[in-house]
């Protein structure tokens, strides 16, 4: 990934913690700590609508399954998968957060590689 990421910083040290406490693959411990290290961090009230971030809805494409989802992006402790309420930490979120609508990701996800496309980013 060679574009540049936009997080809060609170996103950003919620990242870090969870590749610090190891709860990543080798690869996807590589990727974040360089897309980390890279990032550009803002204020809230300074992040540009169409970034994916906590506390907001995107609706993603996964080119692997053909599917279309619609999720909330949540901090780890408000996730509620049959709410659709995803935490930032899981394998999609982690994968899209600080990308923004368009961006198509690719991802090595530990339940295989992860192919997703941001199709809207609403508040």
């Amino acid at each position: 990934m060679s574009q540049h990421i936009i997080l809060t910083t609170g996103t950003y040290d919620l990242i870090k913690d969870h590749v610090r406490r190891k709860k990543v693959t080798a690869q996807e411990e590589e990727l974040l700590l360089s897309e980390l290290k890279y990032a550009t961090q803002v204020l809230r009230k300074n992040l540009p609508e169409d970034i994916v971030s906590i506390d907001r809805k995107v609706t993603y494409k996964d080119h692997i399954t053909n599917e279309e989802k619609t999720i909330l992006i949540v901090g780890p402790d408000k996730a509620k998968a049959s709410k659709n309420k995803i935490s930032v930490l899981s394998d999609e979120a982690i994968a899209m957060v600080g990308y923004k609508e368009g961006d198509i990701i690719e991802w090595p996800a530990k339940k295989g590689n992860l192919k997703l496309e941001i199709l809207k980013v609403e508040e």
